[in-house]
C-alpha cells in the first residue's frame, strides 16, 4: 500500500488541503493551474468579480470539453464501424463468401 501525500492547492484564492496518492499529484496540480488560468481569463474578459460565478463558468467550460470529446469519439466510432462493414462486404464479395 502506497503512502499518502498531503498537498495544498490554491484555487480561486482559497487553499484546499488534500491527501492523495503520489501518482495523482501532477494531474491535480495541472488541473488547479488550468482552473486558475481560466478563472483569470473569465475575470478579465467578462469583468466578473464573484468567484462563485467564475468557478461555475470554469466548471461549465471543462465539462463541455469532456462531453464534446465523448460525442466526437462516438461519431468517430460509428464512422469506423461503417467503414469496417463496407470493407468486410468487399472482402466477402471477392472471396465469394455469402
Amino acid at each position: 500500500m502506497s503512502e499518502k501525500l498531503k498537498i495544498k492547492l490554491s484555487i480561486a484564492d482559497r487553499i484546499y488541503p488534500l491527501t492523495i496518492d503520489p501518482s495523482q499529484e501532477e494531474g491535480l496540480r495541472k488541473a488547479a493551474k488550468n482552473i486558475e488560468q481560466l478563472a483569470k481569463k473569465f475575470e478579465q474578459s467578462y469583468a466578473v468579480r464573484d468567484k462563485q460565478d467564475v468557478l461555475a463558468m470554469c466548471a461549465l467550460q471543462f465539462a463541455s470539453k469532456i462531453e464534446q470529446k465523448g460525442i466526437d469519439q462516438s461519431e468517430d466510432t460509428s464512422e469506423s464501424i461503417e467503414r469496417l462493414k463496407a470493407l468486410d462486404e468487399l472482402v466477402n464479395s471477392k472471396l465469394s463468401i455469402k
